[in-house]
């Protein structure tokens, strides 16, 4: 495989403090830029994390005296790169702004940004579900005016906490899911250091999350046809989400019903079968299984979960039927990896491989 030069834009912050540690060794993509804000501009990215480091492993020895550059200097960045991986904390507008200036500056956009997520010919990539979407990307340039650049996002990180599980039971006629999600703090960008108030603490309420939760999948799964993707109209979805005192790791107790008749077993099987584009590619992030079953009733569990298959996997558990819908089952996945830089690590491996970034 081509070896590619990347950026990550919005490196100090949690996202990108993560991305700065998958990248650090990946075996296709090399960091040769970093940028953030002007504050930080100027500085060493050991000198502009310090105070602010997140993760448990140390920050990485070849990132580590990396110059970083303004995120506002967009052909300087370009100039180093491929391509940028995009993780920042600004106004939606002005993520809007800086995500098409950087595609117009012929430099193709991997972001974990929420603004362009309802953008029609921006695709929305899940890996293992909807990896036909890339498709829309020349629609994108087209529009844009550029002849590389474009942008592609992930979806939100609640999502990876059920949308996995329901996806490989969509031919037995989905129609309806209920999912009520208890979401890390890490997914708020926060330590328990710096948000104390936590620790022994729920929050009932996440800004925006229970719309994105709601809407996002019906993008996902979507179809393309001719310069946007489309909307699926089905299956009506409701949720709930919730801040709960956990590191790392967003956990859904999910409530699905069905057209069709299936056992349990089948169920399970097709969880365990389930391949995707990201398993048919051996795309170097993706999980050697996507989604595994727990037989055991007290699993899966953050702790003994989160982490399984380099955080990239999603664990299933506690299928049963249900009085008011078909089934219900609880679904973990590690919301920093599978859910943030990680799956959209994922998704660049994707575009590489199916020529989108040459």
């Amino acid at each position: 495989m081509k070896q590619y030069k990347v950026g990550i834009i919005g490196a100090t912050g949690m996202v990108g403090q993560r991305f700065s540690l998958l990248l650090e060794n990946h075996p296709w993509f090399t960091v040769t830029a970093l940028a953030a804000s002007g504050r930080s501009a100027g500085k060493t990215y050991k000198e502009a994390v310090e105070g602010r480091w997140a993760m448990a492993q140390p920050v990485p020895e070849k990132l580590a005296d990396m110059v970083i550059i303004d995120a506002a200097e967009i052909e300087k960045v370009a100039s180093l790169v491929d391509f940028v991986f995009c993780a920042v904390d600004m106004k939606k507008d002005e993520i809007r702004a800086l995500e098409e200036a950087y595609a117009k500056a012929e430099c193709p956009v991997i972001s974990n940004n929420s603004a362009h997520r309802s953008t029609p010919d921006v695709p929305m990539i899940i890996p293992e579900i909807n990896a036909e979407h890339a498709k829309i990307i020349p629609a994108q340039r087209k529009r844009l005016g550029t002849k590389k650049g474009f942008i592609a996002v992930k979806s939100n990180c609640s999502l990876q906490s059920y949308v996995p599980a329901v996806a490989p039971l969509m031919d037995l006629g989905v129609s309806k899911v209920l999912a009520c999600t208890y979401q890390a703090i890490s997914g708020a960008g926060k330590t328990f250091e710096r948000w104390p108030e936590m620790v022994d603490n729920i929050i009932p309420y996440i800004g925006g999350e229970e719309e994105k939760s709601e809407q996002e999948p019906m993008k996902i799964w979507g179809r393309v046809e001719g310069d946007k993707i489309v909307n699926a109209q089905s299956p009506l979805i409701t949720s709930q989400c919730i801040r709960v005192p956990v590191s790392d790791g967003h956990t859904a107790a999910v409530f699905v019903e069905l057209d069709k008749k299936a056992s349990m077993e089948e169920i399970i099987k097709k969880w365990e079968s389930y391949r995707g584009r990201a398993q048919e590619l051996d795309l170097p992030s993706a999980p050697k299984q996507f989604l595994h079953y727990f037989r055991e009733n007290d699993r899966p569990q953050i702790k003994s979960e989160r982490s399984l298959e380099n955080g990239m996997a999603v664990s299933v558990g506690r299928l049963r039927e249900d009085t008011q819908y078909t089934i219900k089952f609880v679904c973990m996945s590690h919301n920093t990896l599978r859910g943030a830089a990680g799956g959209a690590v994922l998704m660049a491996e994707l575009l590489c491989a199916e020529g989108y970034l040459d």
